[in-house]
């Protein structure tokens, strides 16, 4: 069970009346919306996991989780933000997968890789695609699921902080109206059109769609606001504007005559259009190799027109790490939240190259972090649950069944890990189960499955026991036990070493041989997929690992501080898809060679292999 509820900000569900309405949009299950927030978000235990940079008081957070438990350790611990910032699903139907190169493996030489100092284009490295998250929902579901987390962030914003909410055509305009209801009508600030006029289109039957709409709502009446000036490309002839403290706004500045003054300038206000690129592989700002990255001039706009230096700025859906990033460079102080491990792994790597950042990356304890990806073990979930399979006579609620000599058929539920609304199972979802699902199920049904991640067993066990309408048998099972047994270690082979070529460096630990059950499984699915939809005529290059299997290393790091407890970095390797290092968060042109050095002697050895999975090695 979570360790404790922590309330939203009071009274989060007044309702906003427009038009005599006493609410501005209904949909299907909004009540259990309210039943939640009354509840309160889930405050779980978080592991801190490591600490970057020397400074250890910043308040700079990178935390692996949701929105609603990310909210609920800030107010329970009394930070406050000043500036939110989200990035969040839009709805759009697309699934997002991230291309995972194998790297240059040291061991092999130059054959069959890169030679030194030549220029190659992606397409000449091998590469296969992992699903990271699905962007696919019910509309009614996604607008539960933005209200509670919108009054989960409300409940840590500052009394004069703002937030940009950043969506597209897909779904803005509903949130715009939830927006209303929870921040007030008479705190919406702007609805901003950004116009990304670099976007290449194919032939479409409609005006192409090269425009994202950010809504801006502040939490009170004063907020932090500095108009932003840009330089134009050539001097204008314009109007000279001076404030008027009887009308309380800017005028048209006269003479003694009475006369409008004009004046030359070669700078404009910022409006709410911004013409802003999308980003480029040629673009001076490097990718990150995440599908939905924004470029770090959108969030400096942003931070500098609504936040002072030293301020903290929040991202709840973090994504590749840009509004972390852009804080970091801009003299504020940041939080970065976001559910996917690939989303805190590459923000992580992203601060380390900023000189003098320090912060602390921080695990939410909520049971989903067993495994990995969560949309993976969505898909494969019917293969860890012994006897699981798919069931016509059952509707979506249930994962399927399980089929039993004496029972019959067993309908069986499971949490979907992606939801949070799920993620306890407490009395609202008990009631669900027995009263919603549980009366459809076809006659002649004497038991469900029912798994869990976290529970509210007192209440759930007080629900079944006092249920007089059913007959059939519930059975409660902890869903982490299934998960536990699928995560399996990589496997390491080293050596440590005098570095007789490097005084300052003294230790050398040389990576021998390493090996990912979970990379070659990927490996082999994804080239068995290809060869069943290979074209006719067209031969399918199959991708092949080394024995020694160095090219599935990602980045390696040496703990020379302690053998326990947080990480503290005191070397690291990073890994590019062309195998190019970046030592210590700096840019190299030299490829790996197998090892790692450092000054001080090793403690423990931290191996992340190419989907992300890290491994640590005591010493």
């Amino acid at each position: 069970m979570s360790a404790k509820f922590i309330p939203f900000t009071p009274d989060p569900v007044k309702g906003q009346a427009i038009l005599n309405f006493t609410r501005t949009l209904r949909y299907y299950g909004d009540d259990k919306v309210k039943d939640r927030i009354r509840r309160g978000m889930p405050r779980y235990e978080m592991e801190l996991k490591e600490q970057v940079g020397t400074d250890a008081k910043t308040g700079n957070l990178v935390i692996r989780g949701e929105c609603l438990s990310a909210c609920a350790y800030l107010k329970d611990k009394g930070v406050k933000v000043d500036l939110v910032y989200i990035d969040p699903p839009f709805a759009s139907g697309a699934d997002y997968a991230k291309k995972v190169y194998l790297r240059r493996n040291p061991l092999k030489g130059k054959s069959g890789k890169v030679e030194e100092g030549e220029q190659i284009d992606d397409d000449r490295l091998a590469a296969f695609e992992e699903k990271m998250y699905g962007d696919v929902w019910e509309k009614e579901k996604y607008l539960n699921w933005m209200y509670e987390n919108l009054c989960a962030i409300k409940s840590v914003m500052s009394d004069t902080a703002s937030i940009y909410v950043h969506l597209d055509w897909h779904i803005g305009h509903y949130v715009k109206v939830l927006m209303d209801e929870i921040f007030g009508e008479d705190n919406f600030v702007n609805e901003i059109i950004w116009h990304y006029y670099n976007k290449m289109q194919g032939n479409v039957k409609r005006f192409a769609s090269n425009h994202d709409v950010i809504y801006v709502y502040c939490k009170g009446d004063k907020f932090r606001f500095s108009p932003i000036q840009e330089k134009r490309a050539e001097k204008v002839k314009q109007i000279k504007r001076v404030w008027s403290k009887e009308e309380q706004k800017l005028v048209n500045a006269k003479d003694e005559n009475g006369k409008v003054i004009y004046i030359e300038s070669d700078e404009y206000t910022v409006d709410d259009v911004w013409r802003m690129s999308m980003l480029q592989p040629a673009d001076k700002e490097e990718p990150v190799d995440y599908a939905t990255q924004k470029p770090e001039a959108l969030l400096e706009r942003i931070i500098n027109a609504s936040s002072d230096a030293g301020m903290i700025v929040a991202d709840f859906f973090g994504g590749s790490g840009t509004t972390a990033a852009a804080a970091a460079k801009l003299g504020r102080r940041f939080i970065h939240a976001d559910v996917g491990l690939n989303s805190v792994q590459t923000t992580r790597d992203r601060l380390c190259a900023i000189d003098g950042t320090s912060f602390k990356c921080l695990d939410v304890q909520d049971g989903v972090q067993l495994y990995r990806n969560p949309v993976q073990t969505m898909d494969k979930i019917k293969s860890l649950i012994p006897g699981l399979r798919n069931e016509d006579a059952l509707d979506s609620f249930w994962e399927g069944a399980i089929h039993d000599s004496k029972l019959g058929m067993i309908p069986v539920y499971v949490p979907n890990l992606m939801d949070s609304t799920t993620r306890v199972l407490d009395a609202p979802l008990m009631f669900r189960i027995l009263h919603e699902a549980m009366p459809d199920l076809p006659s002649g049904t004497k038991k469900v499955i029912v798994y869990y991640i976290e529970i509210d067993q007192e209440e759930v066990n007080k629900i079944i026991k006092e249920d007089d309408t059913s007959l059939i048998k519930v059975e409660l099972r902890d869903l982490k036990s299934v998960l536990g047994d699928v995560v399996v270690n990589d496997t390491v082979e080293y050596s440590i070493g005098d570095n007789k070529d490097d005084l300052i460096n003294k230790y050398l630990i040389t990576i021998e041989k390493f090996d990912s059950d979970r990379v070659r499984g990927r490996i082999a699915e994804f080239n068995e997929r290809c060869f069943l939809n290979q074209k006719p005529g067209k031969k399918f290059k199959e991708i092949k690992v080394s024995e020694t299997g160095l090219e599935m290393i990602e980045s390696i790091s040496v703990d020379c501080t302690r053998k326990t407890g947080a990480w503290h970095s005191d070397a690291e390797i990073l890994i590019d898809k062309f195998g190019l290092v970046r030592l210590n968060g700096t840019k190299t042109n030299k490829y790996w060679n197998g090892t790692i050095a450092c000054s001080k002697k090793p403690l423990r050895l931290r191996l992340r292999n190419i989907c992300g999975d890290e491994t640590e090695v005591v010493l």
